[in-house]
C-alpha cells in the first residue's frame, strides 16, 4: 500500500509538470520597454539608440537582447523574451558598463532621457492559442517589418468571454484560408489595464490596405457577425501603425571574443 501511495504521488507530480511545460510552450512571455518620445526630439533619440546599439556591438554584450519597434503615435517599444518573472530582478547592461565605463553609459542615459516625457515596463505574453500563423510562429516575418497593433481592451471578469469570440474569430480565418496572419499577446504585470494586442505584418501600409480588403471580402458577412459580437465585449480598442526597426534592434553574436 506504501509503495502504491508512492508511485501515485510521483505519477500526479510527472503530470503536474507535464501540465506546466504544456501551458509554458502554449505561451511565450515579454518585458516591454516603452518611451514615450517627444516628436521635436525624434532625430535625437534614435541617434542616442542606434549609439547604445553600437556599443553593444562593439563589445558583442551577450547579456542583453532585444526586438525593437516605434509606433505613428511616436512610442518606440524595445521587447525581450523572458523565461520566468525572476529575470526581472537582473540588473540590465551590467556587462557593458564594465566595457565603456559607468560614467560614459550614464552619459548615454542622460542624453536619452531629455528626448521623452514618460516611460514604462510591463510584461505581455504572446498567445500561440490565439494567433493564427498558419505557416508557423515567428513574431518578425521576413520582409514585412510594417506593422498594425490592435488593442482590445476588456474588464478582468469579461477575460474568458473575449478569449472565447477570439478562438472563434481564429477558426474562421482558418476555414477560409485567410491570408491576414497575426499575432495576439495577452496584458500581464505592469501593463496600463487588461487588454489583447493582436499584431499583424505587411510590406508597407499599401500592402496591409490591400490585405485588409482582401480578407474583408473573403470573411464577408460572417466575418463582420463574428467581430460585431467581438467588438461588443470590449470596454475600449484602439488601432496603431508603426514599425518593426531592426537598426534600433539588438541580438548578440555568436562569436564571442577570446583572450589570446
Amino acid at each position: 500500500m506504501k509503495k502504491f501511495k508512492t508511485l501515485m504521488s510521483l505519477t500526479l507530480m510527472l503530470l503536474f509538470v507535464c501540465s506546466i511545460l504544456a501551458q509554458e510552450k502554449k505561451t511565450q512571455a515579454y518585458v516591454v520597454h516603452e518611451d514615450f518620445v517627444m516628436l521635436s526630439k525624434t532625430m535625437e533619440y534614435e541617434k542616442v539608440a542606434k549609439e547604445l546599439v553600437s556599443h553593444l556591438t562593439k563589445h558583442n554584450i551577450q547579456d542583453e537582447s532585444w526586438l525593437a519597434a516605434s509606433t505613428n503615435d511616436n512610442r518606440y517599444m524595445f521587447i525581450s523574451p523572458i523565461k520566468k518573472m525572476a529575470d526581472l530582478d537582473r540588473q540590465l547592461f551590467t556587462s557593458l558598463s564594465e566595457k565603456m565605463g559607468k560614467e560614459a553609459l550614464g552619459e548615454l542615459w542622460g542624453k536619452m532621457d531629455k528626448c521623452y516625457n514618460k516611460h514604462i515596463d510591463y510584461v505581455v505574453h504572446l498567445d500561440n492559442e490565439l494567433s493564427y500563423m498558419p505557416d508557423g510562429m515567428t513574431v518578425t516575418p521576413e520582409g514585412q517589418d510594417f506593422r498594425e497593433f490592435h488593442y482590445l481592451y476588456h474588464t478582468p471578469g469579461n477575460t474568458t468571454t473575449v478569449m472565447k469570440h477570439m478562438k472563434k474569430i481564429k477558426q474562421m480565418f482558418a476555414d477560409k484560408g485567410s491570408k491576414v496572419h497575426y499575432r495576439v499577446y495577452r496584458s500581464g504585470f505592469g501593463t496600463p489595464g487588461n487588454f489583447l494586442m493582436v499584431a499583424v505584418a505587411a510590406e508597407n501600409q499599401l500592402d496591409m490596405a490591400q490585405k485588409g480588403d482582401a480578407n474583408d471580402k473573403l470573411l464577408g458577412e460572417e466575418g463582420q457577425k463574428a467581430f460585431g459580437a467581438l467588438m461588443s465585449n470590449l470596454t475600449k480598442y484602439k488601432k496603431y501603425e508603426g514599425q518593426m526597426r531592426p537598426d534600433l534592434g539588438y541580438t548578440p553574436s555568436q562569436t564571442v571574443a577570446t583572450k589570446d
